[in-house]
């Protein structure tokens, strides 16, 4: 499996003594060019399992394995560089910088691996085809719709050619045609690239894109018995 959570519970301080259960025994296993769909109401858990999953949160127990490395006995330092070399991260709101291009904010990610600028540009352009955007290099986030800006924010986590995509909300500032536009995006990228992609999401509308859609409630993932490809009667 390219991204596999064993058993993992993470909790937080609540009050002087107590401590909240964000996560209960979440064990998820995603492999290369599947898309995995979480969905469930807000404070489920959902984006604590994103956080642990893309090793900026450590969980109280269980494993962490990311493109075949364990997380658990990394340094700060080494999390950040697999973070950089092995995730993308696509964030609920693109986070676009007003100044940069399109083309130079997908360029950004990987100016920090030290690749070669002529690489780096190359990559750039090939990414904005792959998410229909090529006539779009030269344009700033304000001359972009909503839409064309969360594509932007797919190609940059896919600058530097991870093994896992985690993707929070993609859809919740958009219409429904674009958020199915962007659906069907991630979709077909996971597929092509073969990336472990997990998509944590409210909208149950387009749901149909996902290989395998898990329900989270109070911290713990549906019994695999009530996993499976969405269907129009619900998860």
């Amino acid at each position: 499996m390219t991204l596999a959570l064993h058993d993992v519970t993470l909790t937080y301080p609540d009050g002087d003594a107590s401590r909240l259960t964000a996560l209960d025994a979440v064990t998820l296993e995603v492999g290369a060019g599947e898309l995995a769909a979480v969905v469930g109401p807000s404070g489920s858990g959902k984006s604590s399992l994103l956080a642990v999953a893309a090793t900026l949160v450590t969980p109280d127990s269980g494993k962490v394995v990311v493109d075949g490395t364990q997380t658990a006995s990394l340094t700060r330092a080494q999390k950040a560089e697999l973070r950089r070399d092995r995730i993308g991260i696509v964030f609920q709101q693109p986070n676009l910088l007003a100044s940069l291009t399109a083309a130079e904010q997908i360029q950004v990610m990987a100016h920090l691996s030290g690749r070669k600028p002529g690489e780096v540009r190359s990559r750039a352009r090939e990414l904005l085809d792959a998410v229909g955007l090529a006539d779009k290099a030269d344009r700033r986030p304000h001359q972009l719709s909503g839409g064309q800006r969360q594509r932007i924010n797919i190609a940059r986590a896919l600058m530097n050619e991870p093994a896992v995509m985690l993707v929070d909300e993609p859809t919740s500032a958009l219409d429904h045609e674009r958020g199915a536009a962007v659906l069907d995006l991630l979709r077909g990228l996971t597929k092509e690239r073969g990336v472990a992609t997990v998509l944590v999401t409210h909208d149950r509308a387009h749901l149909e894109v996902a290989d395998r859609v898990v329900t989270m409630v109070d911290g713990r993932l549906a019994s695999p018995a009530h996993e499976g490809r969405f269907s129009p009667s619900g998860v």
